[in-house]
C-alpha cells in the first residue's frame, strides 16, 4: 500500500515539476516548419515541424530546436538578441556552399540572431551536399 502512495506521489510531483517548465518557456515557444534540410548548432536538422523554445528563463542561454518526428534536438546559443518589433514568428538561414545556416529566429518577443562558426562553414564547403529549392525562411504553423 506504501508503495501506492509513493508512485502517486511521484506522479503528482513530476507532473507539477513539468508544468513549471512548460510555463517558463512558453512565452519564446513557437513551432517552425523547415521545408529543407538545414544546419544548426553543427548538426544536420531534417525538413519537418520543430519546437522552438527557450532552454532557461535567460535568453542568452540558447533556444532548443526539437522535432518528435525526426527525433533530433539541437541547443542553439544566440550571439545577441533584440526586441521584435512585430509578432511574426520565423526562422532564417544564410546559404554557404549550397548549404543553409539557421542564422535567426524571431519569436513573439524577441529576434536570436545564432553565429556561424568559420569551421563549419569551412566543413560544409568541403563536403558533398543535396541542392534542395526552398524559399530562405519559413513561419510558424
Amino acid at each position: 500500500m506504501n508503495k501506492q502512495y509513493l508512485r502517486i506521489l511521484l506522479a503528482v510531483v513530476c507532473f507539477a515539476g513539468m508544468s513549471v517548465i512548460a510555463a517558463a518557456q512558453g512565452r519564446d515557444q513557437i513551432v517552425v516548419t523547415l521545408p529543407f534540410a538545414a544546419v544548426a548548432g553543427g548538426q544536420i536538422l531534417p525538413a519537418g515541424r520543430y519546437l522552438v523554445s527557450r532552454v532557461s528563463d535567460d535568453k542568452l542561454e540558447g533556444l532548443i530546436l526539437s522535432s518528435y518526428e525526426n527525433h533530433i534536438s539541437v541547443i542553439v546559443h544566440p550571439i545577441d538578441i533584440e526586441d521584435a518589433s512585430e509578432d511574426h514568428p520565423q526562422v532564417s538561414f544564410t546559404k554557404v556552399a549550397g548549404q543553409r545556416f539557421l542564422s535567426k529566429i524571431q519569436t513573439a518577443y524577441d529576434i536570436y540572431n545564432i553565429p556561424l562558426s568559420r569551421p563549419v562553414i569551412m566543413e560544409a564547403a568541403t563536403r558533398p551536399h543535396h541542392d534542395t529549392h526552398a524559399s530562405e525562411s519559413s513561419g510558424n504553423n
